[in-house]
This record gives structure tokens, C-alpha cells and sequence, in this order.
């Protein structure tokens, strides 16, 4: 199969990010999981700079929690690398997918990361970060039940996606489907395709690829249908549309790290495991 992922990494530097709500090391409320038993032990004195990271800890292999809590992940790991890198600390806060892109608007985080795509509507409204990880979007059918080979063959079909992702955008797009539902997260969608209530679902290849390999007596089909040329299928950091410092650090931070090569060590812990059946069917599939 052609490979499908390519790392792109990333550094934040840290700072004056411009604005002044960054908490000191160690705050907690009630959806911070910063003090729980982690094995992650930073390497910065107690005076570095804290920044506050909006992620929703409910999209593996993004952003998920553990048994004590504790988020993990891809970003994760990579938010983290680049806060060592660019002599910052994270403060982790879990919140819902709409929630993590209002608490930036708002400036109660600093920035968010959670399998967040780029899209023209994000990069007018927010501070959106170079690329650094290529998420293309994908089509999950139950084996045997169809033969889907990209978007266009969702027509006539029930099809769910994650409320307000790309893919609902593009398939609502496209037009043409039985039915089009929304769910709050991957495991819900991936769970209506299994029960027979949807006919096929929209994602990141990622998390259904995780999912898939996770749930390895379920017979699924996947297939990408965005190729790298689509800037929809390039992951970014979220922040606040002027918070031009935090902004300039990131880049700066995205440029070091993909020449030191630190994501695609990430990558591969998380996704270079397990290959679900995939059919290699990237296409330039454009979205709003």
C-alpha cells in the first residue's frame, strides 16, 4: 500500500504569546488533567512559561485519556515535544470538539490541538499553524455489504459523520445521500456502522484506521479519498486570530521539528502498528 502518512513536525516557541492567561504549572480546575499520575516528567525548571492547551481527549489516536487520565496521543506527544523544544510547559484542558475552538476565540486557552483540519472558514476565523501531520479524510463500510471506491459513491446512501468536521462539509457538498447524521465522537460513528444503522461513515483515516485495528473482529473497508495536495487533508495547531506572536513561534517551531524528524517518531508509535484492509483511492476531493 502506498504510504499514506507523512509527519510533518512541529515546535512552539514560547514566550509573550500576547496573551496573559496562562495559569502557574500545576493549576487545576475541573477539566485540567495536569495533576494526574503521568509518566511524562518535563525537563523544563518550574519558571517555564505555561501554556494552556484546549484538546478534547476523545479522538484516538489524537488525543485520548488513559486510566488515570492522563491525555495521550499524537498530539499530545507532539504538543509536548514542541513545548521542550521551545522551553514552554503544557497545561492540558479537555474539552468538547465545538467547546476547544471557543475557548480560543475567547482566550480562556492559548491554542488547540485535536486532529484539527485546515479549512478556508478556519484560517479567515483563527490563527491556523503550518501543516504538520497529513490527515486525509476517509470512507469506513462494513465488508461485504457495499463496494465503495470514494465520495461519489456515498450517493444514495445513509451516511454519518462527526458534527462539524470536513467530511460532513463535503459530503453535504456533494448532495446526493439518503441521509447525512452527526455523532460527537469516532467510537459513536464507528458504533452505528457496526449496529447497521448507518450505511458508511466520514473521518480522519487515522482514527478509523485506530478504530478499525482496535476492533479487529469487526470486517471493515476503509478508503481515503484526499490526497496531500488538498490543504484539507493538513493538520494544524488552533489559535487566536491575533495572537500573531504565539502564531510566528509555532511556525517556527513547525519548520525545526520536521527537520529533526520528532513526528514521525510520534507517527509510528501510534500508527505504525496495526494496517486494517484500506484501499489506497486518494483523489484531490476539495472542501469547504
Amino acid at each position: 500500500m502506498k504510504q499514506l502518512y507523512k509527519v510533518l513536525p512541529i515546535v512552539l516557541s514560547v514566550g509573550f504569546f500576547g496573551c496573559d492567561n496562562s495559569t502557574p504549572q500545576g493549576h487545576i480546575d475541573n477539566n485540567s488533567t495536569a495533576d494526574n499520575k503521568d509518566n511524562f516528567v518535563s525537563k523544563l525548571p518550574d519558571t517555564a512559561p505555561v501554556v494552556k492547551v484546549a484538546t478534547t481527549g476523545t479522538m484516538p489516536p489524537f488525543s485520548f485519556q488513559d486510566d488515570y487520565g492522563n491525555m495521550q496521543g499524537i498530539d499530545i506527544d507532539s504538543i509536548r515535544a514542541i513545548g521542550e523544544e521551545q522551553g514552554f510547559k503544557v497545561e492540558f484542558y479537555k474539552e468538547t470538539w465545538q467547546n476547544m475552538f471557543d475557548s480560543v476565540e475567547s482566550g480562556s486557552r492559548d491554542l488547540a490541538i485535536s486532529g484539527i483540519s485546515y479549512k478556508t472558514d478556519r484560517d479567515e476565523k483563527y490563527g491556523l499553524s503550518k501543516s504538520y501531520f497529513f490527515n486525509p479524510s476517509a470512507v469506513m463500510y462494513a465488508k461485504n455489504t457495499l463496494t465503495i471506491n470514494g465520495l461519489n459513491d456515498l450517493k444514495g446512501l445513509h451516511v454519518a459523520g462527526m458534527e462539524g468536521t470536513k467530511q460532513v462539509d463535503q459530503v453535504r457538498e456533494m448532495g446526493g445521500y439518503s441521509e447525512l447524521s452527526t455523532t460527537i465522537t469516532t467510537f459513536l460513528l464507528f458504533e452505528d456502522l457496526m449496529q447497521g444503522k448507518v450505511d458508511a461513515i466520514v473521518q480522519d483515516l487515522p482514527l478509523l484506521r485506530y478504530t478499525a485495528a482496535n476492533h479487529p473482529d469487526q470486517k471493515v473497508v476503509i478508503v481515503p479519498y484526499e490526497d496531500e495536495e488538498n490543504p484539507s487533508a493538513q493538520q494544524v495547531i488552533l489559535m487566536a486570530k491575533g495572537n500573531t506572536k504565539l502564531i510566528k513561534t509555532v511556525n517556527e517551531g513547525i519548520t525545526k521539528l520536521k527537520d529533526l524528524g520528532t513526528f514521525k517518531k510520534i507517527e509510528d508509535k501510534w500508527l505504525g502498528a496495526a494496517e486494517p484492509a484500506t484501499k489506497n483511492t486518494t483523489t484531490n476531493q476539495q472542501s469547504n
